[in-house]
């Protein structure tokens, strides 16, 4: 079998630069290295196999870390695989590990990483993101995630203790991008074997990365260590690091301000303006890889008529939520993708070249074709997490679809465990959702949606999983282009989901935090790239 080393990928995996904290030389660094984060409620999980929320995926980046990686610029590098080679066919890839260590001492091995990607897609493990395997296409995830297959014969083999091979269905050019994500970490076998479930408790925890658990309170706070074992250390800067929890963003400004916390999660949206004035230098606005979602049941009537979700679509003003109600950069979305995505441009769509006037025209005469009127109006739940903004954003659009049209919504406002078991079990009519691009491609956002994906909308469509389908078959990421555009626009015929808007990443970081790269789209920011300055 022919093979082709990717030379750029082994460039970056010999530059250590890639990897950790870029300290200027005019840069004095203070002597307490420690970062103290906000982080949005409490998270449900630091296990990278069941892990599928933002907040857990962060703290879990600074214990774990996958094959590949990103860089302080959202590049794609080697991380515990120090390079990768790939067959002329684009069907085996095949990774070299580093000789790193796992924070107990054990080597971390080519039959860990087997083991790990075994471990998600078996059904009784019950992974979120079981399905991800299968839309990277590797052979026999789909079948085993089936409960077709046993797990053993996932495409993943170890040829020796430092090389993993992959086999895939098909050409996946995208693949690397595929395996930065935390699903994929490694963890260590030998301690599920020993403490099972308990394993990520901080007395049990046994993890790869820069950092070692050493505290956990519930809804209060996760303080991590530095980990003298991790294969980099002695590029890392910051020393502790820790996770101070809050569903409420008042409450978590409010310690902000005071010195408890050095970056937020968020903050109140009603004080951007007052922020931007008072701290102009520490409140900082990002491009992001985000999508803000209302999903809709489509097994549950009356939302598996396409009338229906069409109509409640239509009567958003988006620019009323971006301008007025959210008001930092927010941009209004009428597709699944974000601008912010490589090599990517959304089709041109009828309903999002319709005046807003013309949408609610629209949606009034969908809705009655559908059989609600007046005297017959359309009754449902939409379901939202704790957090102030996403209260204030339903509390808007209930507005809206009340003003245009013959409609009786009940607000459910739940903690966010709650929420996220209530929607995992499809137990909605409407629910609040955001989705943050695994990887820096369109195929991250749009195979969300797909038959196979995770999919909480439970919507199929055979023409939109033959388009992503064909998107594979092109090497060229320009080329790819025309294929998820046809998606978009079987998405915007169907609307499984509402897209109201692309997000902005905004958060509040102290002037003493340095190398944090304001240009990269993606949320993650390992704490090992980041540095504590002199004041």
């Amino acid at each position: 079998m022919k093979k082709t080393v990717l030379a750029s990928a082994l460039a970056l995996a010999l530059s250590g630069s890639a990897f950790a904290a870029q300290v200027p030389d005019d840069v004095t660094l203070a002597e307490n290295q420690t970062l103290i984060w906000g982080v949005a409620g409490e998270v449900p999980t630091l296990d990278p196999t069941k892990s599928s929320d933002t907040a857990s995926n962060k703290i879990i980046s600074d214990l774990f870390e996958g094959l590949m990686v990103r860089n302080p610029n959202g590049d794609v590098v080697p991380g515990l695989a120090k390079d990768w080679e790939v067959s002329e066919d684009g069907l085996t890839y095949t990774f070299h590990l580093r000789k790193a260590k796992w924070s107990d001492g054990e080597p971390i091995t080519a039959a860990d990483v087997v083991y790990t990607l075994q471990r998600v897609v078996d059904p009784v493990t019950g992974a979120p993101y079981a399905w991800y395997l299968g839309t990277a296409n590797i052979q026999n995830a789909k079948a085993i995630t089936d409960g077709e297959k046993p797990a053993e014969q996932l495409g993943v083999k170890a040829i020796d203790d430092h090389t993993v091979e992959f086999t895939l269905e098909r050409r996946t050019p995208y693949f690397p991008n595929m395996l930065t994500h935390s699903s994929t970490y490694p963890v260590p076998q030998h301690a599920l074997e020993a403490f099972g479930d308990s394993w990520t408790r901080p007395d049990n925890m046994v993890n790869s990365g820069a950092y070692n658990l050493t505290n956990w309170v519930i809804n209060e706070r996760i303080d991590l260590a530095r980990n003298p074992l991790y294969w980099n250390n002695d590029e890392t800067v910051i020393d502790k690091t820790s996770y101070v929890a809050s569903s409420d963003v008042n409450a978590e400004y409010n310690r902000y301000r005071t010195g408890e916390i050095d970056i937020t999660s968020s903050f109140p949206l009603e004080a951007f303006d007052q922020i931007k004035k008072e701290r102009p230098n520490e409140l900082i606005t990002m491009p992001s890889l985000a999508t803000y979602y209302y999903l809709f049941n489509t097994e549950k009537a009356p939302f598996d008529d396409v009338r229906v979700r069409k109509a409640l679509s239509y009567a958003i003003d988006r620019n009323i939520i971006t301008d007025i109600i959210l008001g930092q950069g927010q941009l209004p979305a009428y597709s699944a993708t974000p601008p912010a995505i490589n090599h990517f441009e959304p089709p041109k769509l009828e309903w999002a070249e319709m005046s807003q006037d013309e949408r609610y025209q629209k949606a009034k005469a969908l809705l009655a074709e559908a059989g609600f009127t007046q005297d017959n109006p359309l009754e449902f739940e939409l379901v939202y997490n704790t957090m102030e903004s996403h209260k204030k954003l339903a509390l808007a659009v209930t507005s809206m679809w009340k003003r245009h049209l013959p409609v009786n919504v009940n607000l459910a406002n739940q903690e966010w465990k709650t929420f996220l078991q209530k929607v995992l079990q499809k137990d909605f009519d409407v629910a609040r959702d955001g989705w943050i691009g695994d990887y820096n491609e369109a195929s991250t956002f749009l195979s969300y949606f797909s038959s196979d994906g995770m999919n909480k909308t439970s919507w199929g469509n055979k023409d939109y999983d033959k388009a992503l389908d064909q998107a594979l078959t092109v090497a060229e990421p320009e080329k790819r282009k025309a294929y998820y555009q046809e998606a978009e626009r079987i998405f915007a015929r169907d609307m499984p989901a509402i897209p109201l808007y692309f997000y902005t990443r905004s958060v509040i970081k102290s002037p003493k935090v340095g190398g944090y790269n304001i240009d990269n789209p993606n949320k993650l920011r390992y704490t090992r790239n980041l540095y504590i300055t002199k004041n």
